[in-house]
């Protein structure tokens, strides 16, 4: 039986689901038109749906999940009518999307990732997202479920299962997060049975020295300490309860320099390529289903900088990344069991116009917080994605034209 194709509601229009063109303020036209050209995928003569509106499109197709490919371009052209100072917006055919996607392909969604989603928080106005001056990131990944097509089991694979493998092909995306703000600041994608770290490695690239990276214990390998370190960054990283970690110097707050070692050398050479380490151990007593002992690694040597008791309750923002993953597959999705695109390339097209969704949402969410003193995880990101959508007749044209409102607070 034929499905009926959801609808976004009679005179649904971008401009009145985006207070002010939100996504055009957070990710400028200019800057949009920069990466296409980069990527050689600019329109290169008048279309129905350029390569600039495809761009936005695949942010909205995030925005408005439930509804049909047709009903959510009516939304964005509707906001390009009202700049162009037309009344009514075109219509068009799936196929046409279709083509308009196939031409602007993954890459320059990616590109807007790398270049636009940046650090949010300010150590004014967010104090919990530093700690002895450092911006708290976390680095994780996660699986979810996509479309069930030849293309995609090829590209992603299946998990296993007791009856042979799962009902769906799945993908695995890494994430790098600012903790005190949910932003996402860079993001990849790759097949289900990649290993964690070679989906991780390329995130390493928006690391600096401004930052300390938060890691659970998949990451504790020497190679791959070297290399996040390598970016200037510090880390604090849990490590497995089994590994060896010879006690060179004792600090007075309990915690211990260490030294991690070369996997792969003479002994010789792994001596002259240790590096030095912190280890701080604790437990957490009270609570259900915890571990006898925590340990972590850090970077930061000096206990006097911070603390053992300071790092290992700083560590547990690492779980703030959850948060964002609620956020992406629960909220921004609304429960819609996969992605919509049949193909591998439409999935990472479709995967980085997501990203960019959700970094929008915490761009609004952000700016009322910093605006009113009111700390992000106090605030409802499910309230702002509404507000996102809500409508506000004739707010303005898309991208905005008009003067930039001031943020409102959703808790």
């Amino acid at each position: 039986m034929a499905r009926t194709k959801a609808s976004l509601g009679q005179g649904a229009r971008l401009s009145d689901y985006l207070s002010a063109g939100l996504l055009a303020r957070v990710f400028p036209a200019d800057r949009v038109h920069a990466v296409l050209d980069a990527h050689g995928c600019n329109s290169q003569r008048v279309r129905s749906l350029p390569a600039v509106s495809t761009v936005y499109y695949c942010m909205a197709l995030s925005l408005y999940s439930e509804a049909a490919y047709e009903e959510v371009f009516a939304v964005v052209a509707q906001g390009l009518a009202w700049a162009d100072g037309r009344v009514e917006s075109a219509r068009i055919a799936k196929s046409s999307i279709s083509a308009a996607r196939t031409r602007v392909g993954w890459q320059p969604l990616a590109a807007l990732v790398r270049t636009c989603c940046v650090p949010l928080a300010d150590a004014q106005s967010h104090p919990q997202a530093f700690c002895a001056g450092l911006r708290l990131v976390a680095i994780d990944g996660s699986h979810f479920e996509v479309p069930d097509e030849a293309d995609n089991a090829a590209q992603f694979g299946y998990p296993g299962s007791r009856t042979g493998h799962a009902g769906y092909p799945q993908a695995l995306c890494a994430v790098l997060v600012e903790c005190g703000t949910h932003a996402i600041l860079a993001a990849n994608l790759d097949m289900y049975a990649a290993p964690e770290w070679q989906v991780c490695e390329p995130l390493l690239d928006s690391l600096d020295a401004s930052m300390l990276c938060l890691a659970d214990r998949g990451f504790d390998g020497f190679e791959h300490w070297q290399a996040a370190r390598a970016t200037g960054a510090h880390l604090l990283w849990r490590c497995a309860e089994q590994r060896k970690l010879p006690v060179l110097t004792e600090l007075d707050d309990g915690s211990f320099i260490s030294e991690i070692r070369p996997t792969k050398g003479s002994h010789a050479q792994m001596r002259e390529q240790a590096v030095k380490v912190r280890v701080i151990e604790y437990a957490l007593p009270g609570l259900a289903n915890s571990q006898p002992r925590y340990r972590l690694l850090t970077s930061l040597l000096d206990d006097k900088v911070a603390t053992a008791f300071e790092l290992a309750a700083i560590y547990h923002e690492r779980w703030q990344v959850e948060g964002v993953f609620d956020e992406l597959k629960t909220h921004l999705r609304q429960g819609r069991r996969v992605l919509r695109s049949k193909t591998a390339q439409g999935v990472r097209q479709e995967f980085y116009g997501w990203v960019l969704a959700h970094y929008a949402v915490q761009w609004l969410l952000n700016a009322g917080a910093s605006k009113h003193r009111i700390p992000n995880n106090q605030q409802s990101f499910t309230k702002h994605l509404h507000l996102l959508r809500r409508v506000q007749p004739e707010s303005g044209a898309f991208p905005p034209t008009a003067p930039d409102s001031t943020p409102k607070v959703v808790r």
